[in-house]
């Protein structure tokens, strides 16, 4: 049995066109048939789930199969929701002949590089924590390996960013409490607020980093870009204590097919299989078939579903 099956959390990334968003797609069919009540989420700005299930999504859970509710994170939406957080967050602190000039700033730093990916992080941070319970597995289609590889390290650099705003925040007030002369320490609802997002922060990254609770899985072809790329993006994952276990190797040309071109293709995939099989021997590996067509249809995605249902070993 591969371990993937036990996790509650679930990440697909990888090269953009490998099939991130048919193999995540694929998977949480196969456990929502097995009575899994799952949730499949789209952090890619190129949504595809909605697409493939035939079905509108939003950033809200909408059901797409029995036991089965799919999102779609949409980056503008939560930019705007984000920024709105902040401003209510900054009610009452700020004076009044000021707050139209500090939301002003805000604005201007929601159009500022970055600022979409904090709003999607914030997000995602919101679904892991308070979505987990509601649901026995999460499951992301992330985008293209760069945005995936930014996602899943801003809670180790928001953390380190949110430390340094405390102690310049501690210090200032220790600065205004001696000023004051009485010592007593000073209430600062900007620094509890701080506080909060540090311990949500630090509760998420204690979950990625948790094996029993998440899995990481790429997706790649038997090609050598995929293949190269797939090796860096492990690679850096790595260096942020974020461990990839799980390969899926994804439109494995037919056995059964012949004439010198299909010939000449399978042998050379042998050799980028051997080539997967060599530098990701820690990985587990889930090998998928290439179908005769696109996977535009709930036939086509459940024909992947009982192709990877086999990778997997569910037991009957």
């Amino acid at each position: 049995m591969k371990k993937i099956i036990s996790k509650q959390i679930v990440f697909f990334g990888g090269k953009g066109g490998v099939g991130k968003s048919t193999s995540s797609s694929a998977y949480a069919l196969t456990t929502a048939r097995k009575g899994q009540k799952t949730l499949l989420v789209s952090t890619d700005p190129a949504h595809n789930l909605g697409d493939i299930f035939h079905v509108k999504l939003s950033g809200k859970p909408i059901a797409l199969t029995d036991h089965l509710w799919g999102i779609e994170i949409d980056p503008d939406e939560e930019s705007k929701r984000y920024l709105t957080g902040v401003k209510k967050n900054l009610k009452g602190l700020v004076k009044p002949k000021m707050i139209e000039e500090v939301h002003r700033q805000i604005d201007l730093a929601g159009s500022s590089p970055g600022a979409d990916e904090a709003a999607m992080f914030d997000r995602i941070v919101s679904i892991i924590l308070d979505e987990k319970d509601s649901f026995d597995l999460i499951v992301f289609d992330t985008a293209p390996t760069g945005h995936t590889i930014r996602l899943l390290t801003l809670p180790e650099l928001m953390g380190a960013w949110i430390d340094g705003m405390l102690k310049r925040r501690e210090s200032m007030n220790e600065n205004y409490s001696s000023w004051m002369g009485d010592g007593e320490p000073v209430e600062d609802p900007i620094y509890d607020i701080l506080e909060k997002r540090k311990e949500r922060f630090a509760n998420v990254r204690k979950v990625l980093l948790d094996p029993s609770q998440t899995e990481y899985v790429f997706v790649l072809n038997p090609e050598r870009l995929p293949i190269l790329e797939t090796e860096k993006a492990i690679q850096t994952l790595e260096k942020h204590d974020l461990n990839v276990r799980t390969i899926v190797v994804n439109k494995l040309l037919p056995n059964e097919e012949t004439g010198s071109f299909f010939q000449k293709r399978k042998e050379q995939e042998r050799e980028y299989v051997a080539w997967i099989n060599q530098t990701f021997d820690q990985q587990e590996k889930i090998y998928l078939p290439l179908l005769d067509g696109d996977v535009s249809t709930m036939d086509a995605l459940e024909e992947v579903s009982k192709n990877m249902q086999k990778e997997l070993y569910f037991q009957s």
